[in-house]
């Protein structure tokens, strides 16, 4: 089997003990512990700035972003950026939290032609402007972004989302971060 990580992948039970706990948390909840959390733990501080961040985006309950679009966002970014383990891991989330199997494959190859609507292609194409041309995004963004119901909070959220990802796309890219076996299988089996 191939390694997760071209980096050292620290054994859990030399790790501080706060990431120790995050990790077994994680793995009392999904039922296995995603390649992301052991291989950040490589550099224990930068884990938890990462973790952090993330959990910041990602699990907030204001806004007016449900979890299925955080998601969304991440997997196609991510496709763009070509950064398996994201697409992999979220768009299994994403899979699970839009209750539907073959969305995150289609927002991953192209979201224009995936079964959404008009609030979340106008959500996806403002965030694939945000990963590739944030220099150019300006006024007529936010008017569009706002005639389908985002507020400029929501807007921070899309732009926050997907630079954030861009980060770690680059390092899951980088470090050769593969996914876990257990992401192919997530939302594609009844429950």
């Amino acid at each position: 089997m191939n390694p997760i990580s071209r980096f050292p992948v620290p054994e859990l039970t030399a790790l501080p003990v706060d990431i120790r706990e995050k990790i077994l948390a994680v793995q009392e909840k999904a039922g296995f512990v995603p390649n992301v959390f052991l291989t950040l733990a490589h550099r224990p501080e930068e884990f938890r700035a990462f973790f952090a961040y993330h959990d910041a985006l990602m699990l907030k309950s204001s806004g007016n972003l449900s979890k299925a679009d955080r998601e969304m966002i991440v997997t196609a970014t991510s496709a763009r950026n070509q950064c398996l383990y994201c697409v992999v891991a979220h768009g299994a989330l994403l899979r699970i939290y839009a209750k539907k199997t073959l969305l995150a494959d289609q927002v991953a190859v192209n979201h224009r032609k995936a079964d959404i609507g008009p609030r979340e292609q106008a959500m996806l194409d403002f965030a694939l402007k945000v990963c590739q041309e944030s220099h150019n995004v300006g006024d007529a963004d936010y008017l569009k972004l706002h005639a389908h119901g985002f507020d400029d909070e929501d807007i921070w959220d899309i732009a926050a989302i997907t630079a954030f990802f861009g980060l770690s796309n680059r390092m899951a890219n980088v470090i050769s971060m593969r996914p876990n076996d257990e992401f192919f299988l997530m939302g594609r089996t009844s429950r």
